[in-house]
């Protein structure tokens, strides 16, 4: 059994899904590892990560206005906004998402469906740079 790890950086432009299959695919090629199991992890706890529907942005729009309307930002509820009124509700969407995926690896390739991508979920307005670690193993 071998093991691949690496890590890479997604600059988001505020609250948005950003698409990182490529570079997770990347991960995978260049890990050499025919068969196995990824595993994505993002090192942060105000966005997370998503497989979702890559094939028409309404979904991408249609999850951000959802999310805003379900824990909109500056919600009196809150008493952590020592960051700002995105604060809260951002952790708040990162526990109700997840911050790793587990992906099945065959032929050196996501075994991810027709329509599948994997995204960043920036829950914050403002830019961040987000760090994300994709671990492979297998053989």
């Amino acid at each position: 059994m071998r093991q691949h790890q690496c890590q890479f950086h997604v600059d988001t432009r505020g609250q948005s899904l950003v698409e990182i299959t490529a570079h997770v695919a990347d991960a995978v090629r260049v890990s050499a590892i025919s068969t196995g199991l990824a595993s994505i992890f993002v090192r942060h706890t105000s966005c997370s990560l998503l497989i979702q529907e890559n094939a028409d942005p309404d979904v991408q729009r249609d999850l951000l206005v959802f999310f805003r309307r379900l824990v909109p930002d500056g919600d009196p509820l809150f008493v952590h906004t020592s960051e700002g009124p995105d604060d809260m509700p951002a952790h708040v969407k990162a526990a109700l998402t997840q911050t790793s995926l587990t992906i099945p690896v065959a032929g050196s390739r996501l075994l991810l469906g027709t329509w599948q991508g994997i995204y960043l979920f920036e829950h914050r307005r403002a830019a961040h740079r987000r760090s994300v670690v994709v671990h492979v193993i297998g053989e």
